[in-house]
């Protein structure tokens, strides 16, 4: 079947493209507003952009139309952000702040998770995800109702086990938790991946 995307509603091409991009990797944003209310919600539309400078860029949607989500807002008002990782023993909790909250509610309360200072942003990291990643706001384009932000990397935080022997993450020692289409997760451990070396010429 070949399928005309722009002969498609809105609500129908975002579950096309998130059932065909898969597995997405999960950015877990905590945040706090100007207020200084805290925030945690997931988003899947994220990626690496650049190590040179170290860019990530995660995009956001709307509430409603002309309402931006609290992250959204809080990153475009503080300048800053932490992403977190999420892990299998972290799935539940991360789910339940993925409900549509009033900007008022603080959902490290609400999921019981342990708030951490961060170095350098005033977001605080979520203190049970094995690596934090603070971020300073670098950009942010709005494309119709979406706001795609890209943060600068500052400062990674990284639980010691799961470090190699050349500091890179050993997403072996992980379950890590990707995105799938609908409400289907996928879990990434050592049984289900496979080592595949570049080829030499």
């Amino acid at each position: 079947m070949e399928i005309d995307v722009s002969k498609l509603p809105k609500s129908q091409v975002y579950k096309l493209m998130t059932s065909v991009i898969v597995p997405r990797p999960i950015a877990w944003i905590s945040t706090i507003s100007k207020d200084g209310v805290p925030n945690v919600a997931p988003f899947s539309y994220f990626a690496g952009v650049s190590s040179e400078p170290p860019l990530l860029m995660v995009s956001i949607g709307s509430k409603e139309e002309g309402i931006k989500k609290d992250t959204w807002k809080n990153i475009e008002e503080t300048g800053d952000f932490v992403v977190n990782m999420v892990t299998k023993e972290l799935l539940e909790k991360m789910n339940l702040t993925s409900a549509p909250f009033d900007e008022n509610v603080d959902e490290f309360d609400v999921a019981k998770l342990t708030k951490k200072p961060a170095s350098v942003v005033k977001a605080p990291l979520i203190a049970e995800s094995p690596v934090n990643i603070e971020c300073r706001k670098f950009q942010i384009l709005e494309i119709g109702s979406m706001g795609i932000i890209f943060g600068e990397v500052l400062k990674v935080h990284v639980r010691d086990d799961i470090l190699n022997e050349k500091v890179y993450v050993d997403t072996t020692k992980l379950e890590i938790v990707g995105r799938l289409g609908g409400a289907n997760y996928c879990i990434v451990s050592k049984d289900n991946t496979i080592e595949l070396r570049k080829p030499k010429l």
